[in-house]
């Protein structure tokens, strides 16, 4: 499984979602421009001493993404998509897309992948969530509904 981040600006969250990806066997996939120095102190904290676990590839823009991995089935996580991420079944391959902090995935995005968006349910008066926990939120679920293989591949052991 995958983790693409779209140009993300928070340089504490991008070290939150690597350790995430460290955690779980994930790729992690960052869009650039990026908000921040990959040298950025607060991303090195964030990710502790975890980065040496974690894939991360960097790309110039999304259509290198979709272009590079043309296999892959890719979902857009996003406040204004149709249905919520529990509804979709997730599979190996496939790419969790989400977008800054500030503005999230570009709306031309959203547009072309209408079908393939999902969304967190939450309060109407919320905006949204923060993004390294709607990461969190999304990929495990991902992984319970593969039974956690990608974890046990790599030799977890706690739910044997």
């Amino acid at each position: 499984m995958h983790v693409v981040l779209i140009e993300p600006e928070i340089p504490g969250n991008t070290g939150n979602i690597a350790r995430l990806c460290a955690g779980t066997g994930m790729d992690l996939h960052l869009v650039r421009p990026l908000g921040f120095s990959t040298d950025d102190k607060y991303l090195k904290r964030a990710g502790l001493d975890y980065w040496h676990l974690v894939r991360v590839y960097y790309h110039d823009s999304f259509d290198e993404v979709l272009t590079k991995y043309p296999e892959g089935n890719f979902y857009y996580l996003s406040t204004k998509a149709p249905r919520a991420y529990t509804e979709a079944h997730f599979t190996h391959n496939d790419f969790l897309v989400f977008g800054k902090e500030t503005a999230g995935i570009p709306e031309t995005i959203l547009k072309a992948h209408w079908q393939s968006c999902l969304r967190i349910p939450m309060v109407s008066e919320a905006r949204s969530l923060n993004l390294s926990n709607s990461v969190a939120i999304v990929a495990y679920e991902a992984l319970r509904q593969l039974g956690f293989e990608q974890l046990k591949q790599t030799g977890f052991n706690h739910l044997d």
